[in-house]
């Protein structure tokens, strides 16, 4: 029993460290990139680490009129939320290191806290910049979350009706060894595709990336929701935004393309741990580069009542279309 622990109580560190550094390196490509696609040089990929640092040592600043026991207390409890994220989702091509301890509906829930950890700090600084901001965060998570389990839930509805009862169909793992691509027809294939398209679009709103980057919106509320954090804390929430963006990008890569390249290429032992690895980590470039790079380059920001419109509307529609087509295949 002390051995499991101690092997768990390790595999979470390296987890939480990986994780952490994982999406401080996505979050300097997603800069470089996104300079370079605006014809500019942008600063090195090592500039979020920089951030982090310069954080941490400066002063970390109260407003006097704030609630400060829960004006501090917000960033923690989002750094925490999407930390604990991190032991649910399958990284790496593993299975999460508390499979058997939670499914989509905790996934869901977790998902949700560091928005709602951000609304309730932005109302704690009374200041009127921020108060906007978590209004407008209030929307958005109004807005995605319905599209959002939709897919989630209409997945593992499918994979309950080719399993046998019992299986933990809302399990990550179990719905990250079982994609639905080659056992559903030709309109379960447009189901998926549907839903994988609602949730990519999910995905830049669940980051507050442009074009849904309203509840900071620099340029209108001064930053918003952050407009009165500075050092420690705003470090904090920098570093769940990281952390948040690799548990996205798994989501999408557990869901729908949980393919590893050792079993085509016959490899075993570390050889294959690693070659799958590496095919993780692109796999999640590449959601992340289309989810979110791509789109905060081609897009402008949107106004609250337009992102309110296209996730209750278009979105919606999409991810209902495609729970249909699924329903209508399994009859089929």
């Amino acid at each position: 029993m002390t051995v499991s622990v101690g092997h768990a109580i390790w595999q979470g560190l390296i987890i939480l460290l990986g994780g952490g550094m994982l999406g401080l390196v996505y979050k300097g490509f997603d800069r470089k990139l996104a300079a370079q696609m605006q014809g500019r040089i942008g600063p090195p990929l090592r500039q979020p680490f920089y951030d982090v640092v310069k954080l941490m040592v400066k002063e970390n600043i109260v407003p006097g009129h704030a609630v400060s026991w829960l004006f501090n207390l917000m960033p923690m409890l989002s750094l925490a939320a999407v930390a604990t994220l991190l032991f649910y989702v399958p990284l790496g091509g593993y299975a999460p290191l508390l499979a058997g301890y939670g499914d989509l509906v905790l996934v869901l829930y977790l998902l949700a806290v560091p928005s709602l950890a951000m609304m309730l700090g932005g109302f704690a600084a009374s200041s009127p910049y921020a108060s906007v901001g978590a209004q407008r965060e209030m929307v958005m998570l109004m807005s995605y979350e319905f599209p959002l389990a939709i897919t989630l839930v209409g997945l593992a509805w499918r994979l309950s009706t080719i399993l046998p009862a019992g299986a933990r169909v809302f399990s990550l793992s179990v719905l990250a060894a079982n994609p639905l691509w080659g056992v559903v027809g030709p309109l379960g294939i447009v189901g998926l595709v549907l839903l994988l398209g609602a949730l990519l679009v999910v995905t830049p709103a669940e980051l507050s990336k442009i074009p849904f980057d309203i509840p900071e919106a620099e340029t209108e509320i001064a930053g918003g929701i952050l407009a009165e954090y500075s050092g420690r804390n705003l470090a904090l929430f920098y570093l769940a935004d990281a952390i948040k963006t690799v548990v996205m990008g798994s989501l999408v890569v557990a869901l729908f393309f949980p393919y590893g390249l050792s079993n085509v290429f016959g490899l075993a032992g570390a050889g294959g741990a690693l070659l799958d690895v590496v095919f993780y980590l692109v796999k999640l470039f590449v959601v992340v580069f289309f989810a979110v790079m791509v789109v905060r380059v081609g897009f402008a920001r949107l106004k609250v009542n337009q992102v309110a419109r296209l996730f209750w509307l278009p979105v919606t529609a999409f991810s209902f279309l495609g729970l249909l087509l699924l329903a209508v295949d399994r009859i089929a």
